[in-house]
């Protein structure tokens, strides 16, 4: 049902910004932005499931709490960067869009150097 909420407001934004943009091209592009958010806060409740079930899944498997953490922490950076690149690209600011999925890309780079450690270090150890 709730998909059905999403794709029907979704659509609705669309014709409305299509009918708008000529004429008030800024409020079209805040239009997008606000439906944007809203669309995010309605399946904000599903993420904070998602997180409370590989909390539980991290717990049984005893894994080291950090790596579920910085991964969980990459997972955000990687939904953030998408969504400040795609409104950033509706206003038309391709190239700013590609700085944004850029920073995106290497800060995940950086969060996930002490995996990537841990990692080679046990492979290290398991080699003879």
């Amino acid at each position: 049902m709730e998909m059905i909420q999403v794709v029907g407001l979704g659509v609705v934004a669309t014709i409305l910004i299509l009918l708008v943009k000529e004429q008030k091209p800024m409020f079209a592009f805040l239009l997008a932005t606000f439906v944007g958010i809203v669309i995010f806060l309605t399946v904000i409740g599903k993420i904070t499931e998602i997180l409370k079930v590989l909390a539980h899944l991290a717990n049984q498997a005893k894994v080291n709490q950090f790596f579920l953490e910085t991964i969980l922490k990459i997972i955000g950076i990687a939904y953030i960067a998408e969504f400040g690149a795609q409104v950033t690209r509706d206003a038309g600011q391709g190239t700013i869009a590609a700085k944004i999925e850029l920073a995106g890309k290497i800060l995940i780079m950086v969060m996930a150097i002490p995996i990537i450690i841990t990692i080679i270090e046990t492979i290290i150890n398991i080699l003879p």
